[in-house]
């Protein structure tokens, strides 16, 4: 009985330290990642009751943030690498992204463009299945993902749903340059 014991004991209690271990690595990697990225604290997003009036808004699913043009390095500070399900709203005032993962605003004087994509953040999907949104925080530029899911896309697809919002969000940022200059 004793051997039987010795026989699988070691091998499990092996396998439970590099267990141990390899989430140990990962948890100090991302903690590292995390600071990689000097962010200014995000814009806070209003409660959901406050929200202002919007042009457009969905549910999502939030893919993650990356540097722009780099859609492999992700952004894990501030929350921003958590992915999630959001709801949109896009108004006057910004993009508000509600998740429980941490809720946000992007406001209308940082955003730069949207456009579709394939993948972001190590996440890949069909040709235009992710809609990024470039924006700028602090001294970093960077791109959102975003895949809509609501009943809206069921009406229109996924291509035109996000073909929307892009059309709308690129509106409001020659809007703000108009105005600004």
């Amino acid at each position: 009985m004793r051997a039987a014991l010795q026989e699988w004991l070691v091998p499990v209690v092996l396998l439970l330290v590099v267990l141990v271990l390899a989430y140990v690595g990962m948890w100090f990697g991302w903690r590292r990642r995390g600071r990689k990225h000097d962010l200014p604290p995000l814009v806070p997003a209003p409660a959901v009751a406050d929200l202002p009036p919007p042009k457009l808004s969905g549910g999502a699913r939030y893919f993650g943030t990356t540097v722009s043009g780099e859609w492999l390095d992700r952004v894990v500070a501030r929350g921003l690498g958590a992915r999630s399900t959001a709801r949109l709203s896009l108004s006057a005032e910004g993009l508000d992204v509600i998740r429980l993962a941490g809720s946000f605003r992007i406001p209308v004087g940082a955003l730069r463009g949207a456009r579709h994509d394939q993948g972001i953040a190590g996440k890949v999907v069909p040709p235009h299945g992710v809609l990024v949104v470039t924006w700028q925080h602090g001294d970093l530029l960077l791109d959102t993902g975003f895949r809509l899911t609501d009943e809206t896309v069921a009406d229109k697809g996924v291509t035109e749903a996000h073909s929307q919002w892009i059309r709308s969000i690129s509106k409001m940022v020659r809007d703000n340059k108009e105005h600004s200059a």
